[in-house]
């Protein structure tokens, strides 16, 4: 039994890993460590969630006691199993692997899932039952596979080879060292493809996988457990109690029945000891310190030895096949921009890490930190009182659900300086890039990465740094009031330049003292990248000469709207050219702003009538005060992924309810309704172009999905991309844990969600395209370049020449007839299928997209 850790452990900023454990878990110690030894390379890590979990040393510690009590309860079932007459549903599987083996299975893939879950220490039954069984599956299948191809003692080998014929005996011993070769190197998912071709028996199936998995999970609830400290004073004995409980959960669904859910979940203990020692972590997929392998086929490219796929298909077997298939010199420039994104050279910057350890170190709750402290739960009054008990549990629910969310922000904090102090003395270091489905590219490392948090953003920087020169010292002086924000990143530059050097004492303040001065770079939106740019600015500005200063701070340009920029350029539209600075100004055009001008006139046009005929005459007089582009930007930035009526009235709900202005809750449903319809009309009328199109893209969809067929379509680059959207057919299992739901995908595609998605996906794979061609350009002209979809980074020195390119690609990728393409591509599939005409075009010049200043700013 493993003691809980002491208190004084958890008030720790670097916690020890916890106390040796008693004398009588010496003996499982040695049994589970010769586990480990006997499986090959790591094959159970992989088995794990992300390959984290049982590389913790609490969790290890947790293991050593729970290892024996677990592996002898499953021999005793194994042994209950092979009785004659068993009718329990998983007897037929539960004797093809040793007991041993499956208690390390199930102990690694449980916690793995526990710890990458809902942040609350629970997972559902059905996930962790179905990959439980599917992990034992695969390890049966190896465990059968090297069995029966290992070498045998010289005397077996002469009865063999009077058996069996030489040349198979020689085969098999090939076969089986390329799998160990395999195994060593972590290509799980090749060894399963090797193995499978060489067994000829059936797949289990899920229902097999549920069965198997519930069981083992319900012997692991049986023999798990946890021992809480002993207090103080040693006046009483700590109670042993389950380290897991299965429990049921309702979920309650607009206009459905609720439905109910089982869950696994981990005593308060056990998830406390996680959250501690979250920072020792064997994370996968880190940062690669050579350059990434290149792409050269679907799983070539990449990381060494790490399995790496080119896109994420999440088990969609159409677009997995499709991506194969895809000839080698049509997906080239693909691969290419790929290897340029993943060639760009990072390294921590050691000054802003050091601030962000102080301020975690300290508790957090600065720079958008977490604090690191849970709240207080409220205590139960003593009263009979309903009412009083009511407000009372209201109370704990939301106490529970804040630290609930506490820790896994923490967790996530955790996991990026983890990354970040392991790789901080490195001179530097590279980020493999794969993609999705629909051509957006992605750092294959999930945690400390540019795509990231500012957090994240704050602590990485060029590795390579190049003289800041003229030009870069004024995007330096931009950058930083970019990043500062709050209605100063839509001046324009000049006006940006002049906030940076009307600022350049609290700069020189925050570089120098950033945590005892006066602490001006956290009123930033982005603080910690504001941080790292005052130091970097303190540098040059302080020098004899600030031209010659070296600067390994990325420089942001970032497109206005840029879903929006994409619909002007499909349908050559004027006014939603100006709208998303298409076309240059004196300064950024704000299209959020414009919304909100627009919703104020007609707002301000409603409240002129008689609220006695006209309800909204009294809305728009409640809320003509209240619009500003705050209140409606989320809704015209969702617009482009085809935001409901339903969807703007939520959004707006929340914008209203956060300023409290409207207390009564039937009120307040109705002025959202109210202000979601005039804000959908506002972008209707300023972005009519872009909505014919989203109609169109959507009626073609429609089209195609009622065949039954997916959608699919080439992207300007190559990439062939199949929507992955199919209904899930559902079937209930009944296994000794509980009964379980099993989804699977049919051969019925969703029409609806066909249709509805396939505007913003064919958008983001213009987006996507626009990124990887300006990539390949910048590399070709000597650019450091990185990308996170719709923002584009390289050195201060640089940025000049990368937005000249990345006009140019922008102009290039419209000069072809996009739609047009895609109409005849669709007619080429279908041509029984009558689509409808393409939506009307404008005359805007794609030439003006060049001269305009404030395009990417």
């Amino acid at each position: 039994m493993l003691p809980a850790p002491t208190p004084a452990a958890e008030t720790a900023i670097c916690p020890p890993s916890p106390p040796p454990p008693p004398p009588p878990v010496l003996l499982p110690a040695k049994a589970l460590d010769l586990m480990w030894r006997r499986l090959p390379s790591r094959r159970l890590a992989d088995m794990c969630e992300h390959k984290l979990a049982p590389n913790l040393p609490y969790v290890k510690s947790l293991f050593l006691g729970w290892f024996e009590p677990l592996r002898d309860q499953i021999i005793a079932e194994q042994e209950l199993v092979s009785q004659r007459g068993t009718r329990a549903s998983h007897a037929p599987y539960f004797n093809m692997l040793p007991a041993d083996m499956m208690a390390v299975i199930t102990m690694h893939k449980l916690m793995g899932l526990l710890m990458t879950g809902s942040g609350d220490g629970s997972v559902r039954v059905i996930q962790a039952a179905c990959q439980i069984g599917e992990a034992v599956e695969h390890e049966v299948r190896i465990h059968k596979f090297l069995e029966k191809t290992k070498k045998k003692n010289t005397k077996e080998v002469d009865k063999v080879v009077e058996a069996v014929d030489a040349d198979i005996a020689k085969e098999q011993e090939r076969l089986r060292k390329k799998v160990t070769d395999l195994m060593k190197k972590q290509k799980i998912r090749q060894v399963r493809h090797l193995v499978k071709k060489q067994d000829s028996t059936r797949p289990w199936g899920q229902d097999a996988h549920a069965k198997v998995g519930s069981r083992l999970i319900e012997l692991f609830i049986e023999t798990a457990h946890i021992q809480p400290p002993a207090s103080q004073s040693g006046d009483s004995t700590p109670e042993i109690r389950p380290a897991f409980t299965h429990e049921m959960r309702t979920v309650a669904r607009e206009q459905q029945k609720s439905r109910r859910y089982g869950v696994i979940k981990c005593d308060p203990l056990v998830r406390q000891g996680l959250d501690r020692t979250a920072k020792h972590m064997v994370i996968p997929y880190m940062p690669m310190l050579i350059p990434p392998i290149n792409w050269t086929g679907y799983d070539k490219g990449a990381h060494l030895f790490l399995p790496s796929y080119v896109m994420r298909t999440h088990g969609a077997r159409q677009q997995r096949e499709a991506v194969k298939k895809a000839p080698k010199e049509q997906m080239q420039t693909i691969f290419e921009a790929l290897d340029n994104l993943g060639s760009t050279k990072w390294r921590v910057n050691k000054k802003v890490l050091s601030i962000v350890d102080r301020i975690w170190s300290s508790g957090g709750r600065l720079a958008d930190l977490v604090d690191r402290a849970d709240v207080s739960l409220p205590k139960k009054p003593d009263t009979e009182d309903e009412a009083e008990l009511k407000k009372w549990r209201w109370s704990m629910r939301s106490a529970k659900k804040e630290n609930s969310e506490r820790h896994s922000q923490r967790c996530d904090v955790e996991l990026k300086l983890a990354v970040a102090r392991k790789m901080k003395e490195e001179a530097g270091f590279y980020y493999p890039h794969n993609l999705d489905f629909r051509g957006r590219a992605y750092p294959m490392h999930p945690y400390l990465n540019h795509l990231g948090s500012d957090l994240c953003r704050g602590v990485l920087e060029f590795s390579e740094g190049r003289p800041l020169g003229e030009s870069g010292l004024r995007w330096l002086k931009i950058h930083l009031a970019n990043l500062y924000g709050g209605g100063v990143d839509k001046l324009s530059y000049d006006g940006r330049i002049a906030f940076t050097e009307n600022h350049l004492e609290d700069i020189f303040d925050s570089a120098n003292r950033p945590l005892e001065g006066k602490r001006w770079w956290l009123e930033a939106e982005d603080p910690f990248q504001c941080l790292a740019v005052c130091m970097d600015l303190n540098e040059a500005l302080r020098s004899p000469s600030p031209e010659t200063v070296i600067s390994h701070i990325p420089v942001h340009q970032d497109g206005s709207c840029n879903g929006l920029q994409h619909y002007a350029a499909l349908g050559r539209d004027k006014l939603g050219a100006v709208a998303v600075n298409l076309v240059s100004g004196e300064k950024p055009a704000d299209v959020y702003s414009g919304i909100a001008a627009r919703v104020v006139e007609i707002m301000k046009r409603d409240a002129q009538k008689d609220p006695a005929k006209d309800a909204d005459a009294a809305r728009a007089r409640l809320l003509v005060d209240q619009v500003d582009r705050k209140l409606v930007k989320q809704t015209v930035m969702t617009s482009v992924y085809g935001v409901t009526y339903v969807g703007a009235r939520e959004q707006i709900k929340r914008r209203l309810k956060e300023r409290g202005v409207i207390a009564d809750d039937s009120e307040l449903f109705g002025a959202s309704c109210y202000a979601a319809k005039v804000t959908l009309t506002a972008l209707g009328e300023m972005f009519e172009a872009a909505r014919s199109i989203m109609t169109w893209l959507g009626d073609c969809a429609k089209v195609i999905a009622c065949e039954n067929e997916p959608v699919r379509w080439t992207t300007p680059l190559g990439l062939p991309v199949v929507q992955p959207y199919r209904k899930l057919g559902r079937h209930l299992i009944k296994t000794s844990l509980q009964v379980l739901t099993l989804q699977r995908e049919t051969d019925k595609v969703m029409v609806k969600r066909q249709r509805t998605a396939f505007p913003p996906n064919f958008v983001h794979s213009l987006d996507g395209s626009h990124m990887m061609m300006t990539a390949v350009a910048c590399k070709k002209q000597g650019l450091y370049f990185a990308g996170v979809h719709d923002s584009y980074w390289t050195h201060a020195c640089d940025v000049d020449t990368m937005n000249k390119i990345l006009r140019e690609k922008f102009v290039e990728l419209y000069d072809a007839p996009i739609l047009e393409n895609l109409l005849e591509s669709f007619e080429t599939s279908f041509p029984k299928l009558k689509f409808p005409p393409l939506p009307e075009r404008g005359n805007f010049d794609m030439k003006d997209v060049l001269q305009s200043t404030y395009f990417f700013n």
